[in-house]
């Protein structure tokens, strides 16, 4: 009985040690690569001389493959004007525009209703007490870019100063807060995955300026039994600096109390863009995404 638990539990440590690419305590990398195959051709070269030439295909196609029904052209996507302070930029020709400066329509109250945000002079921002405001669309996976505009002059400290966030799905949150000169909790200040990974810089500008923030989402996927078998990743910008590097996040983040933050709730996917009304009157504009495949 004991050499069958023993040799049981070999084949099971065996079989982790597969999952984990370990062979003979040396790591093996595991891609999730195209299928590729190389061969030799043989062919006459400029000089009439006969010569093995190398091809190679990705997933069946031939590298540097001309014929369009082999490899087609990527569409064309007119880029977008940038932004100044003075003048917000224009979306790319194939974004969804969630508000150019006109008004609401693509938004509303949390609850669907509409909403108590103002647009004031181009720009949309919260009133007293309005609450969230959410996208009437749902999206997965995007490119998003948000320009917002913290307080000047500045009033309070560290998480009451400046603070907002930006929602994607309705619940993963990039914060948004006047940094510029101001401390709180790293994993809290502008450009946090808050509670749960703090940017890598600190791109903050004045407040009272127009800053962006540049995000290429990927949704997490759930199984049937709700478990999360594929991370969210967040790439963000903040002022055309990197600040999240392809980051996996590795929960839900959601605030639950002074020190912790939520855990994955399955959901579906797609999931409206949100706004943060923490109080104070910060402002954006110029707020479009891509949506991309997962």
């Amino acid at each position: 009985m004991t050499a069958k638990r023993f040799s049981g539990m070999w084949v099971l440590a065996l079989g982790a040690l597969a999952v984990l690419g370990l062979v003979c305590g040396r790591a093996q990398a595991q891609f999730d690569s195209p299928v590729e195959k190389k061969w030799t051709v043989q062919e006459k070269d400029d000089n009439g001389e006969v010569k093995d030439v190398l091809y190679m295909s990705l997933d069946g196609v031939l590298v540097h493959e001309e014929d369009p029904a082999k490899a087609p052209q990527p569409r064309v996507v007119t880029p977008g004007t940038p932004s100044t302070q003075a003048q917000p930029g224009t979306a790319p020709s194939d974004a969804v525009v969630l508000f150019d400066g006109k008004d609401l329509a693509n938004w509303s109250a949390e609850d669907g209703e509409k909403t108590k945000w103002v647009v004031e002079n181009g720009v949309m921002q919260p009133t007293k007490d309005s609450g969230m405001i959410r996208s009437k669309g749902e999206y997965g996976s995007c490119q998003l870019h948000v320009e917002f505009q913290t307080p000047a002059p500045p009033e309070g400290e560290g998480q009451g100063r400046g603070n907002s966030g930006v929602f994607l799905m309705g619940q993963y949150e990039v914060q948004v807060l006047d940094s510029f000169e101001n401390t709180t909790y790293p994993d809290g200040q502008a450009g946090a995955l808050y509670g749960r990974k703090p940017p890598l810089v600190n791109a903050c500008l004045k407040p009272g300026e127009w800053q962006c923030y540049d995000i290429v989402f990927h949704r997490p996927v759930f199984d049937e039994s709700g478990k999360v078998v594929k991370r969210a990743t967040f790439t963000i910008f903040h002022n055309g600096v990197l600040i999240q590097d392809h980051y996996d996040l590795s929960g839900g983040n959601g605030w639950v109390g002074p020190h912790a933050v939520t855990d994955y709730v399955a959901h579906g996917d797609k999931g409206p863009i949100m706004l943060q009304d923490h109080g104070n009157p910060v402002r954006f504009r110029n707020i479009w995404l891509r949506e991309l495949a997962d």
